[in-house]
């Protein structure tokens, strides 16, 4: 029940701090000493946080919910209430954090969550200790080469040229809104070594493929984890995008799995035909996780997916190394093989949810190929069905063409 003035008035301190519910994910701490603190208990991108809401009687009942009620707008925005507060506790100052959270509180709410949370730790980590309290205009080139080369030096080269690319967007960001008057950032160009880019490891040969996934058919782990690796090289989601699917997404009387944009890199719906052989996958694994909203919740609790490294896990479990076989690398067998069997690259990059760079053939290509995709997840499927029973496949055909 909700609490009421006179419930919070009579509180009495315990030998052990103790929690009064309001609703809402609030909450009255009661401590030892007397004190009493308001909070509000929420979860946002699958994480337990706590935000503090005041300290009882400054922050009457009324007052303390009426904050609640406006954090939790904010989360049904998608906006992390903890986080706006930070942002705008620095935002009347012009240092490099007060404009970076700025930055990031205004075009966050367009990115992915986890895109927002790897740009937000990587500059509290990297940038924020040494120039994050200097006024953001008096920041130099040299002084900023200063702080990249710290994370160079530790070997993280490849982070050290993300936290140049923020850094810079941060910069531009605060030309823009008047802040600073250039970007010091674009005076560092070719200052770090390059970065040798590593591909995803895949396995690509269809001898090897076939012989993957018999491995993946003599799976001895848990049936959810089976299931994950076995839609994994027949779908070619990304790994974020299957481990998180839900239910609620997915249509088997339609054959058709609609991942909303919200969880998608590109921020678009991406819609993945399923083939017969994914559907029936589907209905055997629906009994045992249908009642939850994940289809791989993970082991300790059903409320979330399973972790980002189960299906990596299960590869190594399989006898697979990380130089030949990681749950992205399913893309690019996928890519590869239907590149070489000839076909099209608009349905198989739109079956890949990748950006197109043309915005005009975009808007064209968002709801093109679609009839194409799903004879193509079709033979798909059935092409791995016989790599995976040891036949000399022929190539997928199409339409009378050799595909």
């Amino acid at each position: 029940m909700p609490l009421t003035d006179t419930a919070v008035r009579n509180a009495k301190p315990a030998a052990k701090p103790f929690k009064l519910a309001d609703g809402g994910g609030m909450f009255l701490l009661v401590t030892p000493n007397g004190a009493r603190y308001w909070r509000m208990k929420y979860r946002i991108d699958g994480r337990e946080k706590l935000l503090a809401l005041g300290v009882y009687p400054d922050v009457p009942l009324k007052l303390a919910r009426e904050r609640r009620d406006e954090a939790r707008k904010l989360l049904a925005n998608g906006v992390d209430p903890s986080a706006q507060r930070q942002a705008a506790k620095v935002a009347t100052a012009d240092t490099f954090e007060a404009v970076a959270r700025e930055w990031i509180a205004k075009y966050s709410p367009s990115w992915s969550p986890v895109h927002a949370d790897n740009i937000l730790r990587r500059i509290s980590r990297n940038l924020f200790p040494w120039i994050g309290a200097r006024p953001i205009g008096a920041i130099t080139a040299p002084e900023l080469l200063r702080v990249l080369r710290r994370i160079e030096e530790r070997g993280a080269l490849e982070t050290a040229h993300r936290a140049h690319q923020n850094a810079g967007q941060v910069f531009r960001y605060a030309v823009a809104t008047g802040r600073a008057e250039r970007d010091p950032s674009g005076d560092l160009r070719g200052a770090l070594p390059p970065v040798n880019s590593k591909r995803m490891a895949s396995i690509v040969d269809p001898v090897r493929i076939g012989e993957l996934l018999r491995a993946i058919d003599g799976y001895s782990g848990t049936f959810a984890v089976r299931c994950a690796l076995r839609l994994a090289p027949m779908t070619f989601v990304r790994p974020g995008e299957l481990r998180k699917a839900a239910w609620s997404e997915i249509d088997l009387d339609a054959a058709e799995w609609r991942i909303p944009a919200a969880r998608m890199k590109m921020r678009e719906e991406h819609v993945v035909p399923l083939a017969t052989q994914a559907v029936a996958i589907l209905r055997d694994l629906h009994p045992l996780t249908g009642s939850h909203a994940f289809l791989f919740p993970s082991a300790r609790t059903s409320d979330r997916p399973m972790s980002e490294n189960t299906v990596n896990a299960a590869l190594r479990r399989l006898g697979y190394t990380g130089e030949e076989i990681v749950g992205h690398g399913f893309r690019a067998m996928a890519s590869t093989r239907l590149n070489e069997m000839g076909w099209p690259s608009d349905p198989i990059e739109r079956q890949l949810a990748h950006a197109e760079r043309n915005k005009v053939r975009a808007a064209y290509n968002r709801a093109q190929h679609m009839p194409e995709r799903v004879k193509m997840m079709q033979a798909w499927a059935d092409y791995l069905d016989g790599l995976r029973a040891g036949a000399n496949v022929v190539p997928i055909q199409r339409s009378g063409r050799r595909a």
